[in-house]
């Protein structure tokens, strides 16, 4: 159900249910004058995790889409990382802009440049972000070694329904990756992570996660 608000709109597409109280409150800060609407269909993620992304899961993600595209939106934000880019692809068949969660922090990432090193929970997601990187990084002309740091035991914590521990167990890893010394920036692939930046308050390199750029970006253009 679309908030009523007096600008415009944004469609959330989430895999998670925990991601519609974050994109609200986030809404409600960055762009109080927007509204949102939210569909969550956790199903996407978990055929893409156990099966890969084929024709019959991007038809589903095509008609979530559709959706969002029908409460008369101004675009969709894709809160999913392993899917944010066949999201995006599809945009033109929903006749509405998609954007993919993490690409504005991906731009970020590769303006700091250097190495940046991907962490994420699911493995699904590893591929699609570092794709993204080497994308951001030749569209704006930087050199970027992309590291992928992977933290898969942590997501068990999250579809347990343990934020708290699973932003610790993620704040943990970040802080062991800092230290290797192998990345300049360190980006939080999934936006399930973003409460661990709260807990990194001393690591010595940059860590960017992609909720509040996300809607940043978002509400900028649905203002256009």
């Amino acid at each position: 159900m679309l908030d009523n608000r007096s600008v415009a709109a944004i469609g959330f597409l989430h895999t998670a249910a925990a991601h519609v109280a974050t994109f609200r409150a986030l809404l409600d800060d960055v762009a109080p004058d927007v509204g949102g609407a939210h569909i969550v269909d956790a199903d996407l993620l978990t055929q893409a995790r156990n099966h890969g992304v084929d024709d019959a899961l991007r038809e589903r993600l095509r008609r979530r889409l559709a959706e969002l595209g029908a409460q008369r939106v101004e675009l969709v934000l894709c809160t999913c990382s392993t899917l944010g880019g066949d999201a995006e692809a599809l945009a033109a068949r929903v006749h509405v802009p998609v954007l993919r969660v993490d690409r504005p922090m991906a731009e970020a990432a590769v303006a700091i440049g250097g190495g940046v090193a991907v962490v994420a929970a699911v493995a699904s997601t590893l591929t699609p972000t570092r794709r993204l990187l080497e994308e951001s990084a030749a569209a704006a002309g930087t050199a970027t070694a992309v590291v992928l740091a992977p933290c898969l035991d942590a997501w068990a914590l999250f579809e347990a329904g343990d934020e708290e521990g699973y932003a610790r167990r993620v704040a943990e890893h970040v802080q062991a990756v800092a230290r290797s010394g192998e990345a300049d920036v360190i980006v939080l692939a999934q936006a399930s992570m973003a409460p661990a930046c709260s807990l990194l308050r001393d690591v010595a390199v940059p860590v960017l996660s992609s909720p509040r750029l996300a809607v940043e970006r978002a509400a900028a253009l649905a203002r256009r």
